[in-house]
């Protein structure tokens, strides 16, 4: 299986191929906003930034920094070979239902403990995902959720032609 050729960085970025696996999750003080129908869901300077080798950062916010009664259990599950299984979470903000917004780990893996509960909402499906006041871009395709800033470059995992990495 053949990788792709990184992209330069430049001053103040970081390449996704200097990233970890298996993947790294540290508490940021970074401020991570997340906006449904105009309205604040999620508001944290105390997110988990896990990083892992071609994909973007995927940020996780502390349940406590969730508004309460916009998150409830969503449908399905699955499986990552790190964290452990994964619950899905659909969101409702004014009439308005947001099926599979995020998901989080209940019982993670010991390694992962500090993701319990926090959530990491798909920018794909939020209407604004914002770090440190920098609109997120969305990595690409249905399953990934990672969060694309001016200091990530890539290429990242989940666009065409990147099944095989």
């Amino acid at each position: 299986m053949s990788h792709p050729r990184p992209d330069p960085v430049g001053p103040g970025q970081e390449s996704v191929w200097d990233y970890p696996r298996p993947p790294s999750a540290e508490v940021t003080p970074r401020h991570v906003v997340v906006q449904i129908g105009g309205r604040v869901v999620a508001d944290t300077t105390r997110a988990v930034r896990v990083c892992e080798t071609s994909h973007p950062p995927v940020y996780y916010v502390p349940r406590e920094d969730v508004a309460e009664g916009v998150l409830s259990r969503g449908r399905g599950s699955s499986w990552c070979e790190w964290k452990g299984a994964a619950t899905y979470w659909d969101a409702e903000v004014d009439g308005r239902r947001v099926p599979a917004v995020g998901w989080s780990y209940e019982a993670p893996t010991p390694g992962y403990r500090h993701l319990r509960g926090a959530v990491a909402f798909y920018p794909s499906r939020v209407d604004r995902a914002l770090v440190d006041g920098e609109q997120v871009r969305a990595q690409a395709g249905d399953f990934y959720g990672g969060w694309i800033t001016g200091e990530v470059v890539g290429p990242f995992k989940g666009e065409p032609g990147t099944l095989g990495w």
